[in-house]
């Protein structure tokens, strides 16, 4: 598989998109299809999932880098490390302490998970830079879990939803 060479350009939205951002995605593509190591993502997902659910923090890390980064995109919020990664789900299991994420839509690939899922439950704290509602809400969220070859391990998460959604809960 070839590329054209990387250079920075603007796009119709007027976003910059560098040569470093280029080459990245470049080297994201060229990934191979390896149907052992796709196995090997779904059975760390799956541990990882089953971990959040039961809110086990320490089985959730187990399934991180040690340099693993958490994002939530809508509010440039980031946690970095095995200490980040314990401090976001501190704050996510303390905001919603009875959430739930229900899975829409998953993709696995070479370069790890991405999946759509609706975060449900009743805000009770803090979370993503607003404060405690004391609503039940419903959030659509996207969620990238990045693969780290060397690892073998998930390198954090990029998590995106609706701002405007989230500042105004649905009952």
């Amino acid at each position: 598989m070839t590329f054209a060479p990387a250079r920075s350009r603007r796009t119709e939205r007027g976003c910059v998109v560098t040569s470093a951002s280029q080459r990245r995605v470049q080297r994201l593509l060229a990934r191979s299809y390896d149907p052992g190591e796709l196995r090997r993502i779904k059975r760390l997902w799956v541990r990882h999932s089953i971990a959040e659910g039961r809110r086990d923090i320490d089985r959730l890390i187990g399934t991180l880098a040690p340099d693993c980064v958490y994002e939530i995109v809508p509010s440039s919020q980031r946690w970095v490390g095995h200490d980040g990664a314990r401090a976001f789900y501190s704050e996510l299991f303390a905001a919603f302490p009875d959430n739930g994420f229900e899975l829409s839509d998953i993709v696995i690939g070479p370069q790890g998970v991405f999946e759509a899922a609706t975060l449900s439950g009743t805000n009770l704290g803090s979370w993503a830079g607003a404060p405690p509602s004391g609503l039940p809400m419903s959030l659509q969220v996207l969620i990238l879990f990045p693969w780290d070859p060397v690892a073998q391990l998930f390198s954090g998460e990029r998590i995106w939803f609706d701002r405007g959604l989230f500042d105004s809960p649905r009952i």
